[in-house]
């Protein structure tokens, strides 16, 4: 049970502080500014994004003769030098932001309001892509974050071994799930899944706890939010969404019946041999690297893995994600941001890079790189013609955002408690396969923290 203690911002910083202090000095290594104010620090955690970010900084630095000096810190590391950073007062002035930290960022006041900065006014906000200038809103109102990319979600799969199956490319396109039978989405995957005596998942003889082949793969059980795992299937099930409000709710809904019955069929999945069980795979192999290994014939993935998979050793192809129960294919619609650090002591030229950033002239930049989906629409446009060069298509991505068929990363306070609580709870009906009835009780932990606790 959770304690009835209030949280406060002061303590959230303790706490921050005791969990950052081991690494504060290699942040301190990280963060150079310049004592003439013409020199600014940005931090980003893909190193398949550096370079798109570093021609932007030489064409910001051609037209403002300020220099832009990016460092790139591994995804495991990030968060926690930045925090460091903000305690020690050697954070960068300005870095790529996260939608899962960045209520908590908020709420510690650490971000500068881009919106009362001279150099905001030069971002045409009506440019991106619907939805993504308010997910960067704080509860307040006001602009903490300026958005530099998005991404949804699609299923990778292995096009010969569909071929073998006696599947068709169509037969996957077209696929449809129901927490009941499962649909024409779990007949496509006992028909991929073959065990090892060769015997495919809908042939008599089939062997559920001996596998080769699984027909769907995941690293994990998907944590909090089940992204690239559950996500598609919850948000097609019915009406579910994480919390009571499309941002900053207040209310989590992990209780909701229907989302209880998806879970337990789609984990259910694995007691058929359909999907591989908790220690199938190291906790390291991503489903990149079991599609590659030819040991998943299918992966739900986002955006951001486009190039990774296109690069594979096989034919590989791409789908949207099933129709559910509510008639809709569903995708969790992320995006990342860029923020400047309140208390830098070069806020106005982070402020101008940060703008500077959220330009059609910077996105089509990191348009050209096709590594990402950039914000604004029209640079949207030129990535796709970038990415379909690999000869694979965009359309099971972009889709989704121009049919409004997408759902927010939850954004709420206490991201980071409500993630500690979940994940296990999550893990253990996959992993020990309890019902998915359990995640009740510790929904009602999660919602006792808004109900109990402050951010004041």
């Amino acid at each position: 049970m959770l304690s009835d203690t209030m949280l406060t911002r002061r303590g959230a910083l303790t706490a921050l502080a005791a969990s950052a202090a081991a690494l504060t000095l290699s942040a301190c290594g990280s963060a150079s500014k310049g004592t003439s104010g013409k020199v600014i620090t940005y931090w980003l955690w893909d190193s398949l994004q550096q370079p798109a970010y570093q021609e932007c900084a030489d064409r910001f630095r051609e037209k403002t003769g300020i220099t832009v000096k990016i460092s790139q810190i591994g995804w495991d590391d990030y968060w926690t030098k930045l925090t460091a950073g903000f305690i020690a007062g050697t954070a960068p002035d300005c870095f790529t932001d996260h939608i899962q930290k960045f209520a908590q960022f908020t709420d510690l006041d650490v971000l500068l309001p881009l919106d009362e900065q001279e150099a905001w006014s030069g971002v045409d906000e009506s440019a991106f892509q619907d939805g993504l200038i308010d997910l960067w809103k704080g509860e307040d109102g006001h602009q903490y974050g300026c958005p530099k990319d998005w991404d949804t979600e699609a299923i990778f799969y292995n096009k010969e071994m569909v071929k073998e199956a006696g599947l068709t490319d169509e037969d996957i396109t077209s696929m449809e799930w129901n927490p009941d039978d499962g649909g024409t989405f779990e007949k496509v995957l006992a028909r991929l899944t073959v065990d090892r005596n060769g015997n495919r998942g809908d042939e008599e003889g089939f062997d559920p706890n001996h596998v080769k082949v699984y027909g769907l793969g995941i690293q994990d059980s998907g944590s909090a939010d089940g992204q690239t795992q559950w996500s598609p299937f919850t948000a097609s099930a019915g009406d579910w969404y994480y919390t009571d409000k499309k941002t900053w709710g207040t209310h989590y809904r992990y209780d909701d019946k229907a989302f209880q019955q998806t879970l337990d069929w789609y984990f259910g999945l694995v007691d058929k041999g359909f999907l591989n069980p908790n220690g199938a795979f190291s906790d390291a192999t991503s489903t990149d690297i079991q599609l590659g290994s030819k040991s998943i014939a299918m992966a739900v993935h986002g955006a951001w893995m486009f190039n990774t998979f296109a690069n594979l050793d096989l034919d590989v192809g791409i789908a949207p994600t099933p129709v559910g129960p509510n008639g809709t294919s569903q995708s969790l619609f992320n995006g990342l941001g860029d923020s400047v650090v309140k208390a830098s002591p070069n806020a106005k030229e982070a402020a101008q890079w940060v703008s500077f950033l959220g330009t059609q002239e910077a996105q089509d930049i990191v348009a050209s790189y096709g590594i990402v989906f950039p914000a604004i629409t029209a640079s949207t446009e030129k990535a796709k013609t970038v990415f379909e060069k690999t000869g694979l298509p965009t359309e099971p991505f972009t889709k989704h955002v121009e049919d409004g068929t997408t759902f927010f990363f939850p954004l709420t306070y206490f991201g980071a408690d409500v993630k500690a609580i979940m994940t296990p709870a999550i893990e253990d009906v996959w992993a020990n396969r309890v019902p998915a009835s359990t995640l009740t009780e510790y929904n009602d932990q999660v919602n006792l923290l808004f109900d109990t606790s402050t951010h004041d």
